[in-house]
């Protein structure tokens, strides 16, 4: 593959909010500890206090989750390097969609295991592991059902509740399966050899980045779950999280920015089978939503120390979870999620955690040969694949046109035409220049409809032109959106087995610029 780099201010595709964070704002530095740089890393490191106790208990816990895995080499020596205080993890965090949803799943993983590899060589003295964190515990289950491939949805209909990571891959999963009969085979074994929807998940992650070293965490789990119950109870009872957040969210609304994420007083969701429901307080009660489920504060006390796992922490407590249970450095996001980070800050600071050193994961748009063709016969380079398409056709036509389609002579003719007779008609009676300046805007009109009709006529003539320009923007904004954020990855991992392998050397976590890859 051949890279192209292009500022992310000229592709028109992010936020000044997530702008003015890569480019060091002054003014949301409050926000956040470290600068998004390479240079940032060794005061995170030294800022990052980790017990041992931790280290075991996410080591013992890890161990568990992959059982019934066969493991390669570099995952267990990964895994068991966790236990040395010189060993750190950056990490990254997606929903289970189905066979890795849209593009931008391979790319956050890619970055991350490559922030691991240039830390190792800026930082030699200290070892980095790279993590993914599965969203088992995620609800919505409309959002990670399906996946699209040459414009078409596959989906999974089922009538489960609850976290999705324990949604059962049933007779309903097995027929959605014979939709998709053209699948990789890394997908296939995954979820053939699953019962349910994170155990496939872990299979295919595990197949395709397990040899680079990459660590799956399951946050729904006991052990580490044990680790959060002081925060647990902070936001049940005293909402201190909440007010937080608030504040933060409130501070950067004044600056004139807008919030991504929307605390509450509290942030947990009651977790069980089939359930993942919000906990409100009620007067004296918290009552688990849409359910019957009722507790005193003495009754969630309890629960709490019991099973900490039958509680979910929503987005506003899930970054302080990961950070509280990892030894963790840096955290790579797409552009919505490095803005809601920096809403959190206060939450970190209550808790006494060291807010992680924040960078977006890496942004890319690759175009096959095809497009490639296309491209050179319109004579256009990568920067152009981010200009008004329309602008661009509308410019196109009107200067290839065999005669002005715009009829600017006869507009010029047809207005002093009726100005001038109509200012002389009003020396002869006053309502005669309203008349002739209604009959000029009528007359324009007529021929704004011709221009129309010699644009309508110009552009079948240069019909191969404009298909050309058209064919291109489906490649690269299928349906109106980004292509990373809409195709999935067997658009070219079919036709190229070695494609997410390919990636590795093209991608730097720390050049924030989109990068144009030609396959």
């Amino acid at each position: 593959m051949k890279k192209h780099s292009i500022d992310l201010k000229e592709t028109n595709q992010f936020s000044s909010f997530f702008l003015d964070y890569i480019e060091g704002n002054a003014e949301l530095r409050p926000y956040y500890r470290h600068l998004p740089k390479i240079e940032s890393f060794q005061r995170a490191i030294d800022e990052k206090g980790f017990t041992q106790e931790k280290r075991k208990i996410l080591c013992q816990s890890l161990k568990e989750q992959y059982h019934g895995i066969e493991l390669f080499e570099i995952e267990s020596s990964q895994i068991e390097a966790l236990e040395d205080s010189k060993t750190f993890t950056v990490t990254t965090g997606h929903q289970l969609n189905l066979f890795t949803g849209p593009l931008y799943f391979i790319y956050k993983i890619v970055s991350t295991i490559r922030l691991a590899e240039e830390l190792k060589e800026a930082y030699p003295d200290y070892h980095f592991v790279p993590v993914y964190w599965m969203a088992t515990e995620d609800h919505d289950f409309d959002e990670i059902n399906y996946f699209k491939l040459d414009g078409k949805k596959y989906q999974w209909k089922s009538d489960q509740t609850g976290a999705v990571g324990d949604f059962e891959l049933g007779k309903d999963f097995k027929e959605f399966l014979k939709s998709v009969p053209f699948a990789a085979e890394v997908f296939k074994n995954a979820y053939g050899s699953s019962t349910t929807l994170k155990e496939a998940a872990r299979k295919y992650v595990h197949e395709l980045f397990g040899e680079k070293g990459l660590l799956i965490v399951d946050g729904h789990d006991t052990s580490l779950k044990a680790l959060f119950k002081e925060v647990m109870k902070a936001d049940l009872f005293d909402h201190t999280p909440y007010k937080e957040a608030t504040l933060k969210t409130e501070s950067l609304e004044s600056l004139g920015y807008s919030g991504q994420i929307f605390p509450r007083e509290i942030n947990l969701f009651f977790l069980d089978k089939g359930i993942r429901e919000r906990i409100e307080q009620q007067g004296e009660e918290y009552v688990v939503l849409n359910t019957k489920l009722k507790f005193s504060k003495d009754e969630l006390e309890s629960l709490i120390e019991e099973s900490p796992e039958k509680f979910s922490p929503n987005v506003v407590l899930r970054p302080l979870y990961q950070e509280m249970i990892l030894p963790n450095l840096a955290y790579l996001g797409g552009p919505a999620e490095v803005v809601y980070w920096l809403q959190l800050k206060g939450v970190f600071d209550l808790f006494d955690v060291p807010f992680p050193v924040l960078l977006p994961r890496n942004f890319a748009l690759v175009i096959n040969s095809l497009t490639q063709q296309k491209m050179e016969q319109l004579g256009w380079f990568p920067k152009d694949l981010f200009q008004d398409f329309n602008a661009w056709k509308k410019d196109y036509v009107a200067s290839h046109a065999l005669e002005d389609i715009e009829l600017s002579a006869e507009r010029e003719v047809v207005s002093k035409l009726f100005e001038e007779r109509g200012k002389s008609s009003a020396e002869l009676e006053k309502s005669l220049g309203a008349s002739f300046e209604a009959a000029k805007v009528r007359s324009l009109k007529i021929l704004d409809q011709m221009s129309k009709k010699l644009r309508k006529a110009e552009e079948r003539r240069q019909h191969i032109t404009l298909e050309r320009v058209d064919a291109i923007d489906e490649m690269i904004k299928p349906g109106g959106s980004p292509q990373e954020r809409v195709v999935n990855m067997m658009q070219f991992y079919l036709g190229d087995p070695e494609f997410v392998m390919n990636l590795y050397p093209l991608f730097d976590p720390l050049d924030f610029r989109m990068m144009v890859l030609e396959v």
